[in-house]
């Protein structure tokens, strides 16, 4: 095993992750990656490839520090641990410093410092953990997924509609893989330590003009229904998510409303170096399947 290993990612046979270690596999060498994982078993194709395999789970910190040992820069994907996630990056934080990591690159979510949205607020104190601490970090404020959305398609299909909360918010919605790059970016270059990046896609649309776009290219008639935050929610318990699930699109669409995931400031594809995927590539995707 290499001493060095340039750098880290953690979650990272996660959907998120798996891209992020695509993207640095085309400028770097495998070996100096590590997939920092809760379980290797499912990190063998990762391994295949030469990628160093550690086990990290944010559950038990003991296993962090000597996941991290000889790593430069860390991305920590954020866990999907909603209300109980603080805890387990405030344990990766701790460990990074312990290892001397140099760089920590965290990946919060769109605005988190002043978003209404509840998700924001672990990422909010994640953010204020690592500026608490005094780590070097870079902060990657991650727009809406358009993949996110995408997961209702073929509900929507089958039913004529997409349904939300939203109204006529915009969501600067972009692709996975297009965070995944600005990641790698931040994980390959230097000058980025300090810096907070709002990220988010060229275009933005609603949901409206996303039901449009799904019409358009099918050739069904799909409409958008548009529900208080509270009906949603019911609508989506009714559809078996419990509660607690279901209160978190709806309150994330309720938010969008009112701007929470809008951006336009072009972060995004100025650090990828290209035009950020379109929706309406994304949709023609999806149909595919």
């Amino acid at each position: 095993m290499n001493d060095v290993c340039n750098n880290a990612i953690t979650g990272a046979t996660g959907q998120l992750g798996r891209l992020v270690i695509e993207a640095l596999l085309k400028t770097i060498p495998a070996d100096r990656i590590v997939a920092a994982v809760r379980n290797p078993a499912k990190a063998s194709d990762l391994a295949e490839l030469g990628v160093i395999v550690r086990e990290a789970d944010y559950d038990r910190p003991d296993t962090l520090a000597p996941a991290f040992a000889g790593v430069q820069k860390l991305l920590l994907i954020s866990s999907t641990e909603v209300s109980g996630r603080l805890p387990q990056h405030r344990a990766v934080i701790e460990a990074t410093q312990r290892a001397g990591v140099s760089l920590i690159a965290y990946t919060s979510m769109l605005h988190a410092d002043t978003s209404s949205a509840t998700l924001a607020i672990e990422h909010r104190q994640t953010e204020e953990v690592i500026a608490d601490l005094g780590v070097p970090a870079v902060i990657l404020r991650n727009g809406w997924y358009t993949e996110n959305h995408l997961l209702a398609l073929p509900a929507a299909l089958e039913h004529g509609a997409f349904v939300g909360a939203a109204k006529d918010g915009r969501f600067s919605s972009a692709a996975r893989r297009d965070y995944a790059e600005a990641a790698a970016v931040v994980l390959t270059t230097d000058d980025h330590a300090g810096k907070t990046y709002e990220l988010a896609a060229d275009q933005a649309f609603t949901l409206a003009e996303l039901a449009a776009e799904v019409s358009r290219q099918s050739g069904k008639a799909i409409a958008y229904n548009d529900f208080s935050q509270a009906a949603y929610q019911d609508v989506l318990a009714g559809a078996g998510l419990p509660a607690d699930l279901a209160a978190l699109p709806a309150d994330t669409d309720a938010a969008a409303s009112r701007g929470a995931l809008f951006d336009d400031g072009g972060a995004l594809g100025r650090l990828i170096g290209r035009p950020t995927t379109s929706m309406q590539s994304l949709v023609a995707a999806a149909l595919r399947g």
